[in-house]
């Protein structure tokens, strides 16, 4: 009994100290074997679960919009609020209409003052077309006056002599065509 009770003793011992290393061989034959479909499995399992999370986390948020939208009161005042928004915007877009047309009858204004010039002056059988130009040149001067500059006397990019057909005048390069006929005599 007692040389039972010492064998037990002893197998209990090299169990608890036994290591892992039994496990290896058998381990890296497994994945030498099915390496690439663990991996893929694995990857599949990680975007499962992302997929997973992100179901759970919109479900969560449509429920707390879902709770949010059975309260009357909260109901009552996100609609007065998008209303009002809507108002303000109308608002806004009708006094953008309104100055829009606004400029548009004051240039056809404009234009009917201009084309009853016209007519009176070719009525007194002046030239109506300069004094349109005129008219429409004194119109620019007030709206561009700053604008106005004096011009500053810039070297001509070519001489007036230049003629690109004729092949004079160019710099070093020149191009020639290539000769008709084979090109190694034989």
């Amino acid at each position: 009994m007692e040389a039972e009770a010492g064998a037990r003793v002893r197998n209990e011992a090299v169990l608890q100290n036994q290591d892992l290393s039994f496990l290896l061989p058998s381990v890296t034959a497994f994945l030498s074997d099915y390496g690439w479909y663990v991996v893929f499995m694995c990857v599949g399992v990680y975007l499962l679960i992302q997929h997973l999370h992100k179901n759970r986390s919109t479900d969560s948020q449509s429920s707390s919009v879902s709770a949010a939208s059975q309260d009357p009161e909260s109901v009552v005042r996100s609609q007065a609020a998008l209303e009002a928004s809507r108002r303000r915007m109308q608002e806004e877009q009708d006094a953008r209409a309104a100055e829009f047309r606004e400029r548009q009858q004051r240039l056809e204004e404009e234009k009917r003052r201009q084309k009853i010039e016209m007519w009176e002056s070719m009525k007194e059988g002046k030239s109506y077309r300069g004094n349109a130009k005129v008219a429409q040149q004194n119109t620019e001067e007030a709206t561009s006056s700053s604008s106005l500059r004096p011009k500053t006397d810039k070297k001509p990019l070519r001489n007036n002599g230049y003629s690109p057909l004729s092949g004079d005048g160019g710099g070093t390069c020149s191009w020639r065509p290539g000769r008709r006929g084979p090109s190694a005599g034989g």
